[in-house]
Parts: C-alpha cells; sequence; structure tokens
C-alpha cells in the first residue's frame, strides 16, 4: 500500500469539504423544505407544548444523530430553559438485545414506540438509505397510534418507502450516506432551534 502524498491529503480534505458545502447550500436554496423542517418543528413544538413527547431512532450513524439530537432537547441547545420530553430508542442495551432475540431486530424500534408511544407524540425516523425494516416498521406503528412521524433519509431509490410513512418528509440531495447525514444534523439542530424559540422566546 503506498503513502498518500501531503499534497493528494489535502486534495482530498478539499475535495470533501467542497462536497459537503455543496449539498448544505442545496438545502439552503430549496423553500419546499424550508417548509418541510418549519412543519416538522412546529408539530414538535406543538406536541412537547401539549405534553406529549419526541422520540427519535435510527441505525449507526444515525442512531447517534438520534442521540445527538436528544440529547440536545432534553439539555439545551442554546437557550438555557427547562428540559424537554424526548427518548431516544438507541439507548437501552438490555431493551435493543432483548426484542432482538426474543422477536428479531427488526421490530427492535417498533417495540418500543408502541409501549411509549402514545396519540399526538412525535417521532423522527432517520434512514441514510430510506430502507431499514425496523425504522419502517417503527414508522408504520407510529401511523397506527397516531403519532406524528417524521421522515429524515436522501435520495437513494429505497428512499420512497418512507414517503407514504411520514407526515413530514425531508430528503437530503444525495445518495452518499456521509453527505445525507451532514444535512440531517443540520436539519435537526435547526427543529431544536425552532422548537426552544416557540417554547421559551424571551
Amino acid at each position: 500500500m503506498g503513502i498518500v502524498s501531503k499534497e493528494g491529503i489535502n486534495r482530498l480534505v478539499r475535495e470533501k469539504l467542497e462536497e459537503g458545502s455543496a449539498v448544505v447550500d442545496a438545502v439552503a436554496r430549496d423553500t419546499a423544505m424550508h417548509e418541510v423542517l418549519a412543519e416538522a418543528a412546529s408539530a414538535t413544538a406543538s406536541a412537547l407544548k401539549a405534553g406529549r413527547k419526541l422520540m427519535v431512532a435510527g441505525n449507526g450513524g444515525s442512531a447517534a444523530d438520534a442521540q445527538h439530537l436528544v440529547a440536545e432537547f432534553v439539555s439545551r441547545l442554546v437557550e438555557d430553559r427547562p428540559a424537554l420530553r424526548a427518548v431516544a430508542l438507541t439507548t437501552d442495551t438490555s431493551i435493543l438485545t432483548a426484542v432482538g432475540n426474543d422477536y428479531g431486530y427488526e421490530q427492535v424500534f417498533e417495540r418500543q414506540l408502541r409501549g411509549l408511544g402514545r396519540r399526538g407524540d412525535v417521532f423522527i425516523a432517520i434512514s441514510t438509505s430510506g430502507k431499514s425494516a425496523n425504522v419502517l416498521a417503527a414508522l408504520r406503528a407510529a401511523r397506527e397510534i397516531g403519532v406524528v412521524t417524521v421522515g429524515f433519509t436522501g435520495t437513494a431509490p429505497g428512499a420512497a418507502e418512507m414517503l407514504p410513512l411520514c407526515h413530514h418528509m425531508l430528503a437530503a440531495p444525495s445518495d452518499d450516506t456521509p453527505l445525507i447525514q451532514q444535512v440531517h444534523i443540520t436539519a435537526a439542530h435547526a427543529i431544536c432551534e425552532i422548537v426552544e424559540r416557540n417554547l421559551f422566546k424571551k
């Protein structure tokens, strides 16, 4: 295996930063996507104000994003304010392994959603491919229960499976997982800050 030159490394860094900037810029110009984010944020703020909860789930890097977002709702993003009711369905290893072992990995989020979810709650489902079986199962359960569903995905062909299951759908304009994840965390921060301003603006 050859050693990459300093010039080669610098070129790769520049290319990756330019790719990331381009996809975020595309979202910044997409007014339809702005409407989706505003609607998702409004639904989340209304649910939390009414004493409902936010649930978030995803796999791998999307699990990390789910936990990241929930941490900011429970702790804070910008405003010093009371904790908000939010839970990541990705963190309890006993539940994940019990459900995975007894029922199958496809039900690890669905089972939690059926136990914790109530009509009027909000569920943010994160899947960069749009075809994660456990995320889709949880979305179907959420719709049955009466939970408001928000989908975060990309533009891969499989992402179309999420569309009919989501009240609000954010599809990052890319089929490249790292670029999709950049958009997802930026969008999640926007939703959290809008909720903070709606509920606790000074």
